[in-house]
């Protein structure tokens, strides 16, 4: 699905992501991926210039796959934001709820993308 996302863009998504899991009886993955889509959802309104995404969302053999792909190029890191910063924890949650999480570059930017096991 691809959107122009903003503001409330995360909680329609955290919506839409519960359904899936509800279908594929997958609802004990909610909280986290939930709080993980939200976290790359908000990097999209943040750092995107158009504030432009696609998010994918797949039922794997081993649980979910969850893909947000920008047209921004360039590396991304989990790091520990100082204590006192108001951002720059995403990541650093993503990597806490999830199983995995990484960056796959692309022609036209990147995706970054996580899953849980269930």
């Amino acid at each position: 699905m691809g959107f122009t996302v903003g503001e409330h863009s995360a909680g329609h998504m955290r919506r839409i992501l519960h359904m899936f899991l509800t279908r594929w009886d997958l609802v004990r993955l909610s909280d986290s991926a939930t709080l993980a889509l939200t976290e790359l959802v908000a990097n999209v309104v943040r750092h995107v210039p158009g504030r432009r995404c696609g998010v994918l969302i797949l039922r794997e053999p081993h649980g979910l796959r969850v893909e947000v792909s920008d047209g921004v190029s360039g590396a991304v890191f989990a790091k520990a934001a100082d204590p006192l910063d108001e951002g720059g924890r995403g990541l650093v949650l993503v990597e806490a709820v999830t199983d995995r999480w990484g960056v796959t570059e692309t022609a036209g930017g990147k995706t970054v993308w996580f899953e849980c096991d269930a």
